[in-house]
């Protein structure tokens, strides 16, 4: 089937990329550019432009209300640029800020799949995590508070004009966020290869991806100033970027939406600890496919698809459980929210309810299917469902 590819058209990948960002924006003839990031890294922000208004606010996901404050600032200033510097949360919102500043579109009409209409200002991504590959992905997702749940738009008109993506600004991200986010960027890979809609064209993307990652994740949250894990984790991050726009993610990140969206798990973190249980959950459907994955991902040839496939999502579990992420959901709790077990069926219908990414799942998922993975998860089981 025919697949479209909208790509950052300026893009500067490698250590010391902070560096060109000035001249660019002179090129570019800007000269009030709003710049949204977060609070650890304000003295980036403030050596990119003279007359830049910063605003370091975005630290954790979004919610629509948060963003809305950030638009009424916009709306304020009148920038003639929009930056966004840091990890996911500030690309994100710097996305939406560029396209709805100068509009009328209310930002409910925005969420899903090609609905905003259109975006005036230019917008100049910077990321400081190796996660989300929000700098070249069509993608931003906010919290709705109200619905406890995340809520995505994707159009062409969020994919920035520039990107610079230094691995060398990530080597002061802490190891559990070095972990969580790295992980995200591997669901991203994992889940575009294995995936309904996946095309051949990208499938080189998201295996290359696989592979820079699943070898020196490990080594990037153990040895921080490991510049050269850092510049490969960013590397596979930009290849699982890559590949959101022509296909998107499935059933790991469905699920693991309601979790970040009521009970405020790190989205990667989420995805870490449902990853291995969904892919245990697809291998029946597509065992070649899987038995690809896990070839990247570093685990031994077997003597079948389906126990090569298998090697490698053990593979998958030691290698996050070796990051030191807490596996099981019933251990975690963030801003003191606990997840009861008791929660697992209202769970299960909302990750349900995320039919843009679960359509895309090599294998369809009932109820009781999600049920038994979310309780698989919640007490950290390795005998996968």
């Amino acid at each position: 089937m025919p697949v479209t590819l909208h790509q950052v058209p300026h893009l500067v990948f490698g250590a010391g990329s902070l560096a060109e960002v000035a001249a660019y924006l002179r090129a570019q003839n800007i000269h009030r550019p709003l710049i949204i990031t977060s609070p650890s890294n304000l003295v980036h922000a403030q050596h990119l432009h003279p007359h830049a208004h910063i605003n370091a606010t975005t630290s954790a996901e979004p919610t629509i209300a948060h963003f809305e404050s950030l638009l009424n600032i916009a709306r304020a200033f009148a920038p003639d640029a929009v930056i966004g510097l840091g990890g996911g949360s500030p690309l994100d919102a710097s996305k939406l800020i560029a396209a709805l500043c100068n509009s009328t579109q209310p930002l409910a009409d925005v969420f899903g799949i090609g609905n905003l209409k259109s975006r005036s200002l230019p917008l100049i991504c910077i990321p400081t995590t190796a996660g989300t590959g929000a700098e070249v992905s069509p993608n931003a997702v906010l919290v709705d508070e109200a619905e406890q749940i995340k809520k995505a738009a994707v159009s062409s008109h969020l994919i920035p004009d520039a990107a610079f993506i230094d691995p060398a600004l990530m080597l002061t991200v802490p190891p559990d966020v070095t972990a969580a986010t790295g992980l995200d960027a591997l669901t991203h890979c994992i889940e575009t290869f294995a995936n309904l809609n996946c095309v051949s064209l990208i499938e080189p993307w998201a295996l290359e991806g696989i592979r820079h990652i699943s070898a020196h994740l490990n080594t990037a949250v153990h040895e921080p100033n490991n510049l050269e894990a850092r510049t490969h984790i960013a590397l596979g991050s930009l290849y699982g970027g890559f590949c959101l726009g022509p296909v998107n993610t499935a059933a790991v990140h469905a699920l693991s939406y309601p979790l970040g969206g009521k009970y405020h798990v790190p989205h990667g973190h989420a995805n870490a600890i449902l990853l291995p249980h969904v892919l245990a959950f697809n291998l029946p459907a597509a065992p070649e496919r899987y038995a690809a994955v896990a070839i990247a991902l570093g685990a031994t040839s077997q003597p079948t698809p389906e126990a090569t496939a298998l090697a490698g999502i053990h593979h998958l579990n030691t290698l996050i459980r070796n990051t030191g992420l807490e596996m099981r959901l019933s251990h975690l709790a963030f801003r003191r929210l606990r997840i009861p077990e008791s929660d697992v069926p209202s769970l299960a219908v909302a990750g349900l309810s995320v039919t843009r990414l679960m359509k895309n799942n090599l294998r369809p998922m009932t109820q009781q299917d999600a049920e038994t993975i979310y309780r698989a998860a919640f007490h950290g089981a390795d005998q996968f469902p």
